[in-house]
């Protein structure tokens, strides 16, 4: 298992520079957001590829994975970080979701990234069934599973409070409807712990679908707040010992996009607390 830190913690900073600091704290990988500032596919020209490939070379970082989720850039006054959903009943709209989807397996595919992250649906619409969005989300989705299998790329769904796929159960039968190789999870442990589900307690049973985890910490009320580890309820030790015993040998990326005033002291501090963790392991 290996730490990353993802980038959007660091929307005061341009991308080469959140490199620098990433590597500078001693993390080997960093989450690319696929967002303003840093890497918004559709305005993206090929020397800004360039650059971003040329700063992690010499910072010495690996992408973990780029984050497609959020969509800053769009500025929807609903909600600025992740709309448009993929679920929203403007079909205009929601094709503002896919194409961005599409441009995101492009850019890892460029960058050499292993996979991008995706919202699991949207907010239900009012009158709108579980159903009737599943099947938005399904037809959405498909053009985009065909451009990752093309390229190589993984597709992960990142189940979050709140939106269409919440829990494991919801995502288990969604992804049953769909055959393709490139689908797998982002077992966000935060998120699993704010709808009753201890990550703990899930580790193994989603071993199987789980390519990638998000690691922030969340208070014992379970609100959606993301918290340097260590500042909330989640048991790592009992999650994290969860996962090394699931054999997973690939990427912790550390989420902690509200500390924004003061990152680097964030990702510093994460990256001790779960370093000690880790070294118990050893």
């Amino acid at each position: 298992m290996q730490l990353a830190f993802s980038s959007n913690a660091y929307l005061s900073f341009s991308i080469e520079e959140t490199i620098r600091r990433i590597a500078g704290i001693g993390y080997r990988g960093i989450e690319l957001l696929a967002d303003v500032p840093h890497a918004w596919p559709a305005g993206l020209l090929p020397e800004r590829v360039d650059a971003i490939r040329t700063a992690l070379d010499e910072a010495g970082l690996t992408i973990s994975n780029i984050n497609a989720f959020m969509m800053n850039a769009v500025a929807d006054p609903r909600q600025p970080y992740w709309h448009p959903g993929w679920t929203d009943p403007d079909p205009h709209y929601r094709a503002i979701r896919r194409e961005h989807t599409k441009r995101s397996l492009q850019l890892a595919a460029d960058l050499g990234a292993p996979h991008i992250t995706t919202e699991p649906g949207g907010h239900l619409a009012e009158g709108q069934t579980r159903a009737d969005a599943a099947d938005i989300f399904y037809d959405e989705l498909m053009p985009c599973l065909d451009v990752a299998e093309s390229l190589g790329v993984g597709l992960l769904i990142e189940p979050e409070p709140e939106l269409l796929i919440e829990r494991f159960d919801e995502y288990l039968a969604f992804v049953a409807r769909l055959d393709s190789p490139r689908v797998g999870l982002n077992f966000d442990v935060g998120h699993a712990y704010c709808v009753g589900e201890d990550p703990q307690d899930w580790v193994a049973q989603m071993a199987e679908h789980t390519v990638h985890y998000h690691l922030e910490d969340i208070a014992a009320t379970r609100v959606h707040q993301h918290l340097i580890p260590g500042h909330g309820a989640i048991d790592f030790d009992a999650t994290l010992a969860a996962i090394q015993q699931t054999g997973f040998d690939g990427w912790l990326t550390v989420e902690l996009y509200p500390y924004g005033d003061a990152p680097d002291a964030a990702a510093r501090e994460a990256k001790e607390f779960l370093d000690a963790k880790l070294a118990v392991l050893i």
